[in-house]
């Protein structure tokens, strides 16, 4: 085995790549990500935490992920274009690349080989090693793009996901207009990194830790601090036994921000046919 490999798997896998362009990239944010501390302001505390809720919970969580991978509601075409484009400013891949993952996920969920980060490959794949060994059948686009064909056949989704990296670069030169290199650093770098983390937890501890509400045959969970991060999608055990659902909460106390969003937009008349939970059995 070598210093940029994993040995193949008992069963004969072969060995993973890493992929130093990925490390380079993702190293480079955290790294600039570190020096938040000597860049504080308060206004960039807060332009990150907007920034935050607007790139996860409106453009991944509702966009991304109920709105497009999962068609638990409708917007009006204009409306999911604008949305999905708040998705590709969270730095978190194109849509069809993100949209077919997550589809792979539901398809094959916990196949150590069908599912894109396997939580039986060990926590630290599903969180992000996944990403540094990029395996083929999930980062190539022509065979990713077989799981999106919804999106694949759009011209404007096939821009976003070719050239989606490049929309860092108005944002980041319009941060920098109204802030300096403080609202750069805190609004672009530590954002990404924080909302990179929040996202990966759903992968990696929401099938290891928390409560099963329902019997599914998968091991994913529910988990509040994870559902807190990511502005509802911790309650995963629920999204994973109903995934076309738009609440990811059933219980009062399943805080599911992005649900607020989809019923602010159902009550202007923007949200349509919005799939609500029906009755299923529950775990003991």
């Amino acid at each position: 085995m070598t210093s940029n490999s994993i040995a193949p798997a008992a069963t004969g896998r072969p060995s993973l790549s890493l992929s130093w362009s990925n490390v380079l990239f993702f190293g480079s944010f955290h790294a600039i990500a570190l020096l938040a501390p000597w860049f504080f302001s308060w206004s960039a505390l807060g332009v990150t935490l907007f920034l935050h809720w607007l790139f996860g919970s409106i453009g991944i969580c509702l966009g991304y992920h109920r709105l497009v991978s999962h068609r638990s509601f409708q917007v009006p075409k204009w409306l999911e274009y604008v949305i999905i484009t708040i998705g590709a400013l969270a730095l978190q891949g194109g849509p069809i690349f993100w949209i077919g993952g997550h589809r792979q996920h539901h398809a094959f969920a916990e196949d150590v080989d069908k599912d894109p980060y396997s939580s039986k490959r060990g926590f630290w794949w599903s969180h992000m090693l996944w990403v540094l060994y990029p395996r083929d059948e999930f980062f190539n686009p022509e065979k990713y793009y077989r799981y999106a064909p919804d999106l694949a056949r759009d011209a404007y989704y096939r821009f976003l996901d070719r050239y989606h990296v490049f929309l860092q670069i108005p944002m980041g030169l319009g941060l920098y207009a109204i802030g300096g290199w403080s609202y750069v650093v805190w609004g672009l770098f530590l954002r990404a990194v924080l909302l990179w983390h929040s996202t990966w937890f759903i992968n990696s501890v929401s099938h290891l830790r928390g409560y099963r509400t329902y019997e599914v045959e998968d091991n994913s969970r529910n988990l509040w601090w994870a559902a807190l991060i990511t502005y509802g999608e911790g309650w995963h055990n629920n999204h994973h036994a109903q995934p076309n659902v738009a609440p990811a909460g059933r219980h009062w106390w399943e805080i599911d921000v992005t649900w607020w969003a989809i019923k602010a937009l159902k009550a202007v008349g923007l949200a349509k046919k919005v799939v609500m939970p029906p009755t299923v059995k529950t775990a003991n």
